[in-house]
């Protein structure tokens, strides 16, 4: 939005000074600056600058004009010489300070009063006829040339047809580059940045917002509700698993970024606690428009970030869509309770708190759903949230920022950072951050439950997962192979919840064949293809990972029922592929199923009983969950009561529960108190106070006294009643079951 773009504004000019805060960077305060004054009436200057350590802003006398003339007396008689008459722009007193301070430029008001009036019409102010850096050059590059400035201008125009400029401001621009007292640079103009003022809607096409603004697509940090290149040189590239070809580049947020995204989600934090629930519930209605209209850009560019099949992508924002709708109705979650007249005339109920800053790591796997199971609930129940996407597909995390500021979600509410273990540390030792969620592998979730611990912080972890299936010989064959097939191979068996194990009771020589051939009918090809069942691991360190376990337990005595790790895809041989791959004979002391394994890669396994079946689920050290097929209602009310599993499947998968349930993992799959989601998701984005309340009249000539007024009375053997404080102040006692005697003030007051 040009300076111009400003005209007419209607609402009331008050000529107030900016808030104060800390940015970034020189370039982000003065931005902010420049364009909170435009929207007061006013125009700010650059008076002195000190590159590196200070800068300071002045009202760039913009207003009315006063006349400094000094009136003729009429009445005096005095024949003075008649003066033209004339006026000056007295100068402005308004004053800003930007100074850096540990990394950060802080921001200061010197003086925040003005000595005229607002403009109502931006376009008066003479910076609204400023020439661009790129309109000087060209002026420059055209005087050269020999044009006038009526030609000049004209030329100018056909670019900018808005250009307010005059032939006598080219003419002026000519004779100060003639002089060569002109730097180009003083010609640059505050002009504010159409993303940032104002109830803006991003377009809507295929491709992300932020990779128009950024090229060549270098994935932004979203700090104090800005989406702002980083400073930092490093970056990883971000790899269309399918091809090869990199997408865009995350950068990797520098400590500097990253304090500033806490700062401005403690900013944030105390306006946005008390913005009533209902308006926190509006944003989430709005949110979930919001992803259903961009619903194609999402899944797109999940499958170009991610690798899994469209289908699959839209299956997953749908399964995070459902997380807002919950968000939506979080305010009953968060209702206390209330107990009235405890002792006489005391009333003591519980609330609900927010915490304050709190942050969520997300793995590759779900680039959208998992971002979606955290900032939705907790900035729904009053808390400011900082995010970190996968370094390999933040896409989409940023599309659903965009559309969370869309929806009306305060700066500062909402960030965005990326990194690796650099920022995870950041994330885990900052004394501002209260709570951590994060969803990833082992190694990284036991390391971040320890260290965040340590600080303080509440943590919700969840990680590996190998979700065994025990198939008993009265299962259903067609529904139990559909299932089997489904959960161990869909999205390429990267996720948590797929099935990577099937163990037969009895002999699965029936059930093999089948399975396999099965399996060999799925389609392996590029996620956009329509006809792809499964797409591309998520890299090729992901793809040998997996090939490593294959070849392990063949090694170790497995049978290869079918080998899925040569397949050769057309138009797209440099992919990840791995196609559906079967293991028969294992053993519960291979590797392979000890270790998650993340790809298409089912385990078969033989026991003779339930018992022992139950035994081999158990005796693994993951337990985010586990199935059963079976007709038999008893087997499988054994199953669910001796598994150690936090999510059991009957007749279906393991699959994730809808968002009024938790996702209960166990054992080594998660690690805190509180699951994600239903009611737990609310109780760890929150704290309990408790308030005991007294309120009566009390006279006024009412002492001190250490006891109750009134009598304390227990019940007797009899029914009878016993009061233990007379009301002359003398106390009564009562024997104790070890021959003591207790007072009643002894009883009141432990």
């Amino acid at each position: 939005m040009d300076i111009q773009d400003y005209a007419g504004l209607s609402e009331t000019l008050q000529m107030l000074p900016p808030p104060p805060g800390s940015f970034l960077d020189r370039e982000e305060l003065i931005q902010h600056v420049g364009e909170f004054a435009i929207s007061q009436g006013y125009v700010v200057t650059i008076k002195q600058s000190k590159k590196d350590r200070v800068v300071i802003l002045g009202c760039d006398r913009g207003g009315v004009y006063r006349n400094r003339r000094k009136p003729i007396d009429e009445a005096s008689g005095e024949h003075s010489r008649k003066r033209k008459t004339g006026s000056r722009l007295t100068n402005c007193p308004f004053e800003c300070v930007g100074k850096k301070d540990d990394g950060l430029w802080v921001l200061t008001i010197k003086n925040g009063e003005h000595n005229h009036e607002p403009l109502k019409d931006i376009s008066e102010h003479p910076s609204a006829r400023r020439f661009t850096e790129t309109e000087v050059l060209l002026i420059k590059e055209m005087t050269e040339a020999g044009l006038k400035p009526r030609q000049i201008l004209k030329r100018l125009r056909q670019s900018n047809p808005e250009l307010l400029s005059t032939p006598k401001h080219v003419y002026n621009v000519k004779a100060k580059l003639r002089h060569g007292n002109l730097a180009v640079k003083r010609f640059k103009t505050l002009r504010p940045q159409a993303s940032v003022v104002g109830n803006i809607h991003l377009p809507s096409t295929s491709e992300p917002s932020w990779r128009q603004r950024y090229p060549p697509q270098r994935v932004p940090n979203l700090i104090g509700g800005r989406f702002v290149d980083s400073q930092s040189l490093a970056s990883i590239d971000i790899i269309n698993p399918a091809t090869q070809q990199v997408v865009s580049q995350v950068p990797l947020t520098s400590a500097e970024e990253f304090r500033a995204a806490v700062f401005a989600a403690k900013r944030a934090f105390p306006s946005w606690r008390n913005t009533p629930a209902t308006t926190r519930q509006r944003i989430m209605f709005k949110l979930q428009d919001l992803i259903r209209r961009d619903i194609d850009k999402l899944a797109l560019n999940i499958t170009t970030e991610q690798g899994k099949t469209l289908k699959d992508a839209y299956s997953e924002v749908l399964r995070g869509l459902e997380v807002v709708e919950h968000a939506c109705g979080t305010a009953s979650l968060q209702m206390g309770e209330f107990a009235s007249n405890v002792p006489n005339g005391i009333d003591t109920y519980s609330i609900r708190e927010p915490l304050g800053v709190c942050a969520g790591i997300c793995p590759f796997n779900f680039p959208a759903m998992i971002p979606l199971w955290m900032f939705p609930i907790a900035v729904t129940c009053g808390n400011t949230f900082i995010l970190k996407p996968s370094e390999k597909d933040p896409g989409a995390s940023i599309i659903l920022a965009e559309l969370a500021m869309e929806a009306g979600l305060p700066n500062g509410v909402l960030s965005i950072v990326h990194g690796t273990n650099e920022i995870m540390n950041a994330i885990c030792d900052d004394d501002d951050i209260k709570a951590i969620s994060f969803v990833g592998s082992d190694t990284a979730g036991r390391y971040l439950d320890a260290r965040a611990s340590a600080s303080g912080k509440r943590v919700q972890s969840n990680m590996g997962a190998k979700n065994p299936a025990i198939v008993l010989p009265d299962a259903n064959m067609d529904a139990t192979l559909n299932a089997l097939v489904a959960a161990g191979f869909g999205a390429a068996g990267q996720r948590c919840r797929a099935i990577s194990a099937v163990i037969f009771v009895g002999s699965s020589n029936s059930w093999e064949d089948k399975l396999v051939e099965r399996a060999k009918s799925l389609k392996v090809n590029a996620g956009t293809e329509p006809d792809a069942d499964l797409g591309p691991v998520i890299s090729k360190q992901a793809k040998e990972h997996v090939c490593r376990l294959i070849q392990n337990g063949i090694d170790s005595g497995a049978r290869l029922a079918l080998d899925g790790r040569n397949i050769v895809v057309p138009r797209y041989e440099l992919g990840n592929f791995i196609a559906p791959t079967i293991l028969s004979d294992v053993r519960i002391d291979m590797e392979c199923y000890k270790e998650e394994i993340y790809g298409p890669v089912l385990l078969c396994m033989e026991a003779d009983n339930l018992e022992e079946a139950i035994n081999i689920v158990n005796r693994n050290k993951y337990g985010n969950g586990a199935s059963i097929f079976t007709t038999s209602g008893a087997a499988a009310r054994k199953f669910q009561t001796e598994v150690e599993a936090g999510q059991v499947g009957i007749n279906v998968p393991v699959a994730a529960p809808l968002p009024f349930f938790s996702f209960t993992g166990s054992k080594a799959s998660f690690a805190g108190d509180l699951n994600f989601l239903g009611k737990a998701g609310v109780q760890f984005y929150t704290h309990i106070k408790t308030v005991t309340q007294q309120w009566k009249d009390f006279s006024v000539g009412d002492g001190v006294s250490l006891a109750n007024d009134e009598s304390l009375v227990l019940p007797t053997s009899d029914g009878s009643q016993q009061a233990l404080a007379t009301s002359d102040g003398s106390q009564q006692t009562l024997p104790t079951s070890d021959g003591s005697q207790q007072t009643a003030t002894d009883i009141g007051n432990f």
